[in-house]
Parts: structure tokens; sequence; C-alpha cells
């Protein structure tokens, strides 16, 4: 059976506000103490980095598939191409309202 890692004791210092809501937050009994409170906070913390790293890794992923998706435009031909569509969308939004 793997035994758990021996618990460290550290010292840290926090703003006055930091401290008050750790506090409040054991005296209303929602935490046992403030460690308790500390080690929720990482726990919180550390979900959201990997949450962060995931979103990043996706978004890398999507701009390397987009960089592969086909040949390249000129920005001048994407901005005429983008206009034309646009004055489409628009003449069939305006034949519409008659």
């Amino acid at each position: 059976m793997k035994q758990p890692d021996k618990a460290e004791k550290i010292s840290i210092t926090l703003p006055p506000d930091m401290l008050n809501t750790i506090k409040n937050k054991v005296n209303s009994g929602a935490y046992s103490s403030t460690s308790e409170v500390i080690r929720e906070a990482l726990r919180a913390w550390h979900k959201q980095e990997e949450e962060y790293q995931a979103r990043l890794s996706l978004i890398r992923e999507r701009l390397e598939c987009s960089a592969n998706s086909g040949q390249p435009v000129p920005l001048d031909q994407a901005f005429e191409q983008i206009e034309n569509l646009h004055q489409r969308r628009m003449n069939v939004e305006n034949n519409e309202d008659l």
C-alpha cells in the first residue's frame, strides 16, 4: 500500500483581507482549519491550471489545423470575398423587406 507523502509545515504571509476571508470560513464552520481552506484553494487553482493548459493545447491544435488546411489567400482577395458575401446578404435582406 502506498504511503501518503508527509505533510510539510510552511509559513505564508497574506494580506489582511485574504486572512479575514480564511478566518471567516473557519469560524463559520465551513472548514475545520486554515490549512483546510488553503488546501481547498490550491486544489481549485490546480484544477483551473489544468483546464487552462487543456484549452491552450486545443487552441494550438486548432491553429495548427487551420495553418495546414489549404492554400493561403492573399489578404486583398480575402477582403474582396468578404465584401462580396456581405453585399449579397444585404441585397437578400433588402429584397425581403419589400
